[in-house]
């Protein structure tokens, strides 16, 4: 099948070509036409599935086909995302997507300052990518009127709860127009994240492209076996004999990042990290020299890691095994996209190798062990410094984990009491 097949109009048809783009990938195929039909959407997709596309294609069609284009532009469309840089990844889509449209588009994130993004607004946008504290915040001033959204999106809604957004999604849901087409989209679909859609959707169509929690078939997984001691050695030489190309590292810990980061540059291998303690403009910098090709490594946290969409990405390295098995799914879903061929390798030090029964018995032992490399693991206990190294990064990670809920979940009233302007 064609993207020509599915009914578009001719300046979408252009701008796809535009991006070599003529087959839809299959969650494209079957969530198109149903968002046309003004069907709402129960959508279970991983990332790296063409997701976005599959929603942003579709809305920009049914708003270009409705508006006048007359006048100051109305509120149609709001898509809502957890994390800031995931909802820059969704805004600069449509804007590729729609540039042969008369549509206005935006995008509101915490982090920043909200003046140019208010003036945005005052000049009024068809489409409103948005994460929720800063929508809410901007809604309570005033400056977003929801009366007019016609088309309503909730991407990622496991991570939506895993960042302790459910307050802040249930007050949306009550503050927006009954009558709407709402597109609910997950990469999971556990019990309480059908619940939560149960209370957005109505009669909706199910999109199920990959089963929850399995990994792209296009990704060669492997794992390396070392020690903690060896690391960062066996990190160099992944680096210097497998790696031709940009690749994404992940680590459990901000500090943890910061440092590979400083011990490549011992190294003279450049590389750029992006966390929650860098500032949104470091964020945004870091990412567009990775996306550019300035810089080719990048480190990441998980949840910094929501958003980064670089076009055949073919290498991800796990760093650390993460504690919590779907993680692993999500970091190495940053390649293998769109059905091209990916490569995960994973560093496993003995304490991890628990953390890599749980991801194997996720992914169906699909990972391939690699034993041919200059420091493997061996039996001999850690050392007082490796325990203690070790015991460090799983408190930081604890640390980390704990501030992201409390600083993502906190309840309305101290948000609207606070004055600053950087809020999330």
């Amino acid at each position: 099948m064609k993207f020509r097949d599915l009914g578009l109009i001719e300046p979408i048809l252009k701008a796809l070509n535009d991006k070599n783009y003529t087959e839809p990938t299959p969650i494209q195929e079957q969530a198109i036409p149903i968002i046309l039909r003004n069907q709402d959407i129960l959508g279970c997709a991983q990332t790296g599935t063409g997701k976005t596309a599959a929603f942003a294609i579709p809305i920009i069609q049914l708003i270009q086909q409705k508006e006048t284009h007359q006048g100051k532009p109305k509120l149609r469309a709001l898509i809502v995302t957890p994390t800031r840089e995931l909802a820059i990844q969704i805004d600069e889509n449509i804007a590729e997507y729609s540039k042969y449209t008369n549509l206005k588009h935006a995008v509101i994130f915490g982090g920043v300052k909200q003046g140019k993004q208010v003036t945005k607004l005052r000049n009024g946008v068809h489409i409103l990518t948005a994460t929720p504290g800063r929508l809410l915040d901007l809604q309570d001033q005033g400056h977003i009127n929801f009366n007019d959204i016609k088309l309503f999106v909730l991407d990622e809604a496991d991570r939506m709860l895993d960042m302790g957004f459910i307050h802040d999604i249930k007050k949306l849901i009550r503050i927006l127009p009954e009558k709407r087409q709402s597109l609910f989209f997950s990469a999971t679909m556990p019990e309480n994240i059908f619940k939560l859609s149960r209370t957005i959707l109505n009669d909706p169509a199910k999109v199920e492209i990959t089963p929850a929690s399995t990994t792209a078939d296009t990704v060669k997984q492997e794992v390396y076996f070392t020690n903690m001691s060896t690391k960062r050695d066996m990190l160099v030489h992944l680096l210097k004999t497998e790696i031709d190309d940009q690749v994404l590292i992940f680590h459990r810990t901000k500090h943890g990042a910061d440092k590979i980061v400083r011990y490549l540059k011992g190294r003279d291998i450049r590389s750029v990290a992006i966390h929650g303690n860098k500032s949104q403009n470091q964020r945004q910098a870091a990412l567009k020299d990775f996306k550019s090709g300035k810089v080719n490594i990048m480190i990441a946290t998980d949840i910094a890691s929501r958003g980064i969409d670089i076009d055949k990405l073919k290498y991800v390295i796990n760093f650390n095994i993460p504690n919590v098995a779907e993680d692993y799914v999500h970091r190495i879903g940053r390649t293998g996209r769109a059905g091209e061929s990916g490569r995960a390798m994973s560093i496993c030090e003995p304490e991890e190798n628990a953390f890599l029964k749980d991801v194997m018995k996720l992914v169906g032992n699909k990972i391939k062990t690699i034993n041919d490399h200059p420091f493997p693991q061996t039996d001999k206990p850690m050392t007082e410094r490796e325990k203690k190294e070790f015991n460090k990064q799983k408190e930081a990670k604890k640390r980390e984990m704990i501030a992201a809920r409390r600083a993502s979940g906190q309840n309305r009233g101290s948000r609207q009491k606070s004055k600053s302007n950087y809020r999330r």
